[in-house]
C-alpha cells in the first residue's frame, strides 16, 4: 500500500509543519472493490522541527476483507519521514520540498509488507492568490519477492471559498507494485472544512483505474492544529 500523502489528498505538497507546532490527522483510509477492500485507521503525527523541517510519524491499524467470511485487523507498517522545504519563495508563491520516507515492516497478520521499503519523492507548489496547484511524485524502493520498485506521482488543485472551506481535486498515477500487477490512476475530489478552534474535518474520495479494472478510494480525518 503506498505511503499517505497530503491529507486529504494522495498528492502531496511542499508546505512543512510551522516551527514548534503539531499537525495530527486521526484517519482512515479505504480502497476496495466490490465488497473487497483493506485499507487502515489510526494517526498522521507531524511536528514542525525547524523552520522548513517537519518530522513526521504515521501509526496504523490495517484491515482488509477478501470475502464474506474472511476479514482481517491488525497493527499496520509504521512510516517515518522529514519533510524539508528547500524553496520558499512567498512573493512568486513557488515552494519546493523533499519528502523522504521509510515503511517499516511492523504490520501484523500479513497487512503490509515483510521488507522495509524507502519513499524518495520531490513535491512542488504554486500559489495564485487563493487558489494552489502542487504536485510531483517519487519512486519507491519496494523488496521482497514478487515486488518490483515502482514510481508515484500526481497534481491536484485547491481553492480557498472561504476561510473555512477549501475545495480541490486530483489526479494520481502508481506504476506496478508487483511484477505481475499493474499501473493504476485515480481521479479524488477533496474537501478541507474548518470547524472551530484547532479542528479541521478532511475528506476526499474518487475511482481508481487499473487494467480495465474500476475500484474506488475514500480518505476521511479529524485533523487538530495546534
Amino acid at each position: 500500500m503506498p505511503a499517505l500523502a497530503g491529507p486529504p489528498y494522495q498528492t502531496d505538497d511542499p508546505e512543512p509543519t510551522d516551527h514548534r507546532h503539531w499537525e495530527i490527522y486521526n484517519f482512515i483510509t479505504l480502497d476496495g472493490r466490490g465488497g473487497d477492500y483493506d485499507g487502515s485507521t489510526g494517526l498522521d503525527l507531524n511536528y514542525g522541527a525547524a523552520t522548513g523541517l517537519q518530522l513526521t510519524a504515521t501509526l496504523p491499524l490495517a484491515f482488509e476483507r477478501t470475502s464474506p467470511d474472511r476479514a482481517r485487523i491488525g497493527a499496520g507498517d509504521l512510516e517515518l519521514g522529514a519533510k524539508y522545504r528547500f524553496i520558499d519563495e512567498e512573493e512568486s508563491g513557488w515552494q519546493a520540498a523533499i519528502f523522504p520516507r521509510i515503511i517499516m515492516p511492523t504490520a501484523a497478520h500479513d497487512l503490509g509488507g515483510n521488507r522495509a521499503r524507502l519513499l524518495l519523492p520531490l513535491w512542488v507548489q504554486k500559489d495564485v492568490g487563493k487558489t494552489s496547484v502542487f504536485g510531483g511524485g517519487g519512486y519507491e524502493i519496494n523488496p521482497g519477492s514478487g515486488n518490483r520498485d515502482f514510481w508515484q506521482a500526481g497534481v491536484a488543485i485547491t481553492h480557498d471559498f472561504s476561510k473555512s472551506t477549501a475545495l480541490g481535486a486530483e489526479v494520481a498515477w502508481q506504476s506496478s507494485d508487483t511484477c505481475d500487477g499493474k499501473s493504476s490512476t485515480g481521479v479524488n475530489l477533496g474537501l478541507i472544512q474548518k470547524l472551530g478552534g484547532p479542528f479541521s474535518l478532511l475528506a476526499a474520495a474518487g475511482p481508481s483505474f487499473s487494467g480495465g479494472e474500476t475500484s474506488y478510494h475514500a480518505y476521511g480525518a479529524l485533523a487538530l492544529n495546534f
